[in-house]
């Protein structure tokens, strides 16, 4: 695999890897707020999805470091994705808003990203 593939492919990664870690404890949250619920259950049902998401992660941070050979440069797209997906996520599954900081750390972890990747 080429050197930019392998830099896409650990991004899609830890980008994917984060969706389904973060998917996993929001719609957890959410769904154990309403009645009737059980953790215990909740828990169970949401565990496979994080285990996906964490392998994905685990799977892009190896990748990453050998693709990029700079573990800085590996935590901030991780960090970064987590900026990015968060928000879409709780907006989506909480309906949610979300706040002037939070756009402005969208803003600057991006921004943190793209300096990481390109500077």
């Amino acid at each position: 695999m080429s050197g930019n593939a392998l830099k896409i492919l650990v991004l899609l990664l830890i980008f994917l890897g984060e969706f389904f870690v973060i998917y996993a404890e929001i719609r957890a949250s959410n769904t154990y707020s309403l009645p009737g619920q059980s953790f215990g259950r909740v828990f169970l049902a949401m565990f496979p999805v994080f285990l996906v998401g964490g392998a994905l992660l685990m799977s892009g941070y190896i990748l990453g470091y050998r693709a990029f050979q700079n573990i800085w440069i590996v935590t901030a797209i991780s960090i970064t994705s987590v900026l990015v997906v968060e928000p879409l996520l709780a907006f989506t599954i909480f309906q949610q808003v979300p706040t002037r900081g939070a756009w402005l750390g969208l803003g600057f972890g991006t921004a943190g990203l793209l300096s990481a990747l390109l500077l």
